[in-house]
């Protein structure tokens, strides 16, 4: 028994960048778990539904020979995914070099439940999780960086980009959009209920699922907002 997820559609249909094909991606060494292999999804289908139903990942790189891990926003256009930050951030910085870029590995991870089994040793976590392997770069073009960026706040709410006043150029020129192709990916999820060992079946603890999701609160508008403006449809939805 897992969570019911919530569907987001991330980025326009017809946004530039690489182009989105079926099948699956090629596991690689670096995308093949080492353990609880048969829980490894490469299907695109799963991979960008994973992708699309959240807008926080862990973005982890090197720096200065000491590993960095750093949560930040992200959406998923096509076969690439995209992330921001200040132009002066180190990360940044790296990736906006022409060769060879930030070598860079992105996670996103959704908690569905939490697995409860008669012994310690069984307790789980159902969850869908992606890891890519990739090289980031910097997006020098405006078009597709305005792109990306719309794609950013349409990715935490579907519709917001188009009821906002968009970035103007002192606010693009300190703004860095870095790029990851989806080349080296794999999914990795568990559902259903605890595998507890037979032995431990007539034991009295209670066993099983419980379902995690995210909620959203009531709307709170602004304190100085104008009068007479009233919560959008989109936000309302959800």
């Amino acid at each position: 028994m897992t969570a019911t997820p919530v569907t987001k559609t991330t980025g326009p249909a017809d946004a530039p960048g690489p182009t989105e094909s079926a099948g699956a991606y090629e596991p690689t060494a670096l995308t093949v778990p080492s353990r609880s292999r048969d829980r490894a999804r490469y299907d695109r289908e799963t991979v960008h539904s994973i992708l699309d139903q959240a807008y926080i990942c862990h973005l982890g790189f090197v720096r200065d020979g000491a590993p960095v891990v750093l949560p930040t926003l992200y959406a998923r256009v096509g076969e690439a995914l995209y992330m921001h930050g200040s132009t002066g951030s180190r990360p940044l910085l790296a990736a906006g070099k022409a060769d060879p870029g930030l070598a860079v590995c992105v996670t996103v991870t959704h908690l569905d439940g939490l697995v409860l089994a008669r012994s310690a040793f069984h307790h789980s976590l159902n969850y869908r999780s992606v890891v890519v392997h990739g090289t980031a770069r910097q997006v020098t073009d405006e078009a597709e960086c305005r792109m990306a960026l719309d794609a950013m706040v349409d990715a935490v709410v579907p519709g917001r980009s188009r009821d906002v006043r968009p970035a103007n150029t002192r606010e693009l020129a300190a703004t860095a959009v870095i790029r990851v192709d989806l080349d080296e990916v794999s999914a990795k999820l568990r559902t259903g209920g605890p595998n507890d060992d037979a032995e431990d079946l007539d034991l009295p603890y209670w066993s099983g699922v419980v379902p995690v999701a995210p909620v959203h609160g009531t709307p709170v508008p602004a304190a100085d907002l104008a009068p007479g403006i009233a919560v959008p449809d989109y936000v309302s939805a959800l």
